[in-house]
């Protein structure tokens, strides 16, 4: 089964990098769930989480206003701040 491979930026780090089975993220149109093969999309997050469930865990970092972008299994997701005291490498 295909993975997708995820990026979390804040302004000044990468904040995790690694592969998932699922993105949940909060959009200015609703919570939006990104799997494996999902079409190219360019979306406005908005304050709130975003939870990456890679291999039967969930790892979640709050985040105020950014973007997320998806193209060929790729997640890039960008914010100002955030907090990922809950993410775990």
């Amino acid at each position: 089964m295909s993975q997708l491979q995820v990026e979390l930026v804040a302004a000044d780090r990468k904040v995790w990098e690694g592969e998932a089975n699922m993105v949940i993220a909060r959009t200015v149109d609703g919570e939006l769930g990104i799997l494996p093969g999902h079409t190219p999309l360019l979306g406005v997050l908005v304050e709130g989480e975003v939870r990456i469930k890679s291999d039967g865990a969930t790892h979640t970092a709050t985040l105020d206003s950014g973007f997320l972008s998806v193209d060929r299994d790729r997640v890039i997701i960008v914010a100002e701040a955030v907090d990922a005291s809950h993410l775990s490498a």
